[in-house]
């Protein structure tokens, strides 16, 4: 692992350790705060065509939405 990486949004250096690094399969990403992914992943978002995100984001918001619900429904002491 290397000593530090950049972000690949703004360009700043991420001190190992710090930063957000998302990785899948070879590809891997690197940001130096939640920001920086928040608008990478808005752009690539508004980039990929409908029918690619379309199922799986349904799919996404249920799946969310049940856990959002199962913790709703815990009674706190």
């Amino acid at each position: 692992m290397p000593a530090a990486y950049r972000c690949i949004v703004c360009g700043r250096s991420i001190p190992e350790g710090q930063g957000v690094i998302v990785r899948r399969g070879g590809l891997t990403l690197t940001f130096h705060s939640r920001r920086c992914a928040y608008r990478f992943y808005k752009l690539l978002f508004e980039r990929v065509s409908l029918e690619c995100v379309e199922t799986q984001s349904k799919e996404l918001v249920k799946e969310l939405e049940t856990r959002l619900k199962s913790r709703e429904s815990v009674k706190k002491i």
